[in-house]
């Protein structure tokens, strides 16, 4: 299929102006792209002002292109209006199933033959949600991109297509987000509720049970994870952070010795058998990821991060509005080692 240049594009539309949408919005302005925005809602333009207004403070920090403009914005009623001139379209309707397989296909109607079109749904498949579009065998450069939010701030996208995509679709939208400024995560295939909010759900889903039964309280439960794991996950994630607890012999050493603990009941969900297949696959991916980096090398930067991470959000902390005097200070290192509330670190 024939797609448009990504260095031509200028203008790109913004289906459905939401908290999704409209941080879209702000960030393709961020990147010096005008912005036509779609939406039925006779209050669109005045909420749409008001999040590009709050979140301009943000982007300016992160960096703005030369030639972001803030009010390189319009909205319109009319589809196609909206969609005119626009060589990208990023659709962020309510997620409802029916409504998206309908604006999806109104979308690849009436958009340029050349038009990549992504989704920001959170969890449905691009195959459900192009039904209506493969029926009329428009369903060729539909995508999911789907965001964090906000858009704006969070950086990652899951790229996926559906059964009825053109890979060529996949592929482009995956590098326009990548020259937009986004981390790409192109998925091989179709999977409910992508990675990320698979491993959120997870972790969400426990600790709603830890809650119900008495286990643990709402605090404990986010301090269990700022003040721990969170830590180490802004540099590296579960998988690289179970095989550097293997030690020097790294993630078989960890699979091997804690492997049987899959077993217990730490969590209500059920773990995989560990096969031969699943230990070497999960080894090799830790050993593509640490790209030829030691042991000594990984741990470093791990130590290194934690220590900067923890002096910023204790930093943070204390200047959080109804802060008390010295909150923050447990998660505060200091020079000598020692916590800055007399105990060891």
């Amino acid at each position: 299929m024939q797609i448009r240049d990504i260095d031509s594009i200028d203008t790109v539309a913004c289906v459905g102006a939401g908290t999704i949408g409209g941080g879209w919005a702000a960030y393709f302005l961020s990147r010096g792209l005008r912005v036509r925005v779609w939406d039925p809602s006779p209050v669109a333009e005045e909420k749409l002002r008001r999040l590009i207004d709050s979140a301009w403070p943000a982007l300016t920090r992160l960096g703005l292109a030369e030639s972001a403009d803030k009010d390189a914005w319009s909205v319109h009623t009319d589809l196609a209006e909206a969609l005119d001139g626009a060589g990208f379209v990023q659709e962020s309707a309510p997620e409802v199933l029916e409504m998206k397989q309908e604006l999806l296909a109104g979308i690849a109607r009436a958009a340029a033959d050349d038009v990549v079109i992504a989704s920001s749904t959170s969890g449905y498949s691009m195959t459900d949600m192009a039904a209506l579009a493969a029926e009329e065998s428009i369903a060729d450069r539909l995508v999911v991109g789907h965001p964090f939010n906000p858009p704006y701030l969070i950086p990652l996208v899951e790229v996926v297509g559906g059964e009825r995509t053109a890979p060529d679709a996949v592929g482009w939208a995956a590098k326009w987000y990548d020259v937009i400024g986004k981390s790409v995560i192109r998925m091989d295939r179709e999977v409910p509720g992508f990675i990320a909010n698979r491993l959120q759900e997870a972790l969400w889903r426990e600790a709603l049970h830890m809650v119900n039964e008495g286990e643990a309280t709402v605090d404990q439960i986010d301090r269990a994870i700022t003040d721990g794991p969170g830590l180490r996950w802004p540099l590296q994630g579960p998988m690289l952070t179970f095989a550097l607890a293997g030690g020097e012999g790294g993630m078989a050493h960890m699979l091997d010795h804690f492997g049987p603990s899959l077993l217990s009941p730490w969590t209500r969900l059920t773990a995989p058998e560990l096969t031969p297949e699943l230990r070497d696959a999960v080894i090799a991916g830790c050993d593509d990821e640490a790209d030829g980096r030691s042991f000594d090398d990984l741990v470093a930067a791990r130590d290194a991060a934690i220590i900067d991470i923890r002096r910023v959000v204790g930093e943070l902390r204390s200047s959080m509005p109804g802060a008390a005097e010295g909150a923050g200070a447990q998660t505060s290192p200091q020079p000598n080692g020692q916590r800055s509330d007399g105990g060891a670190a």
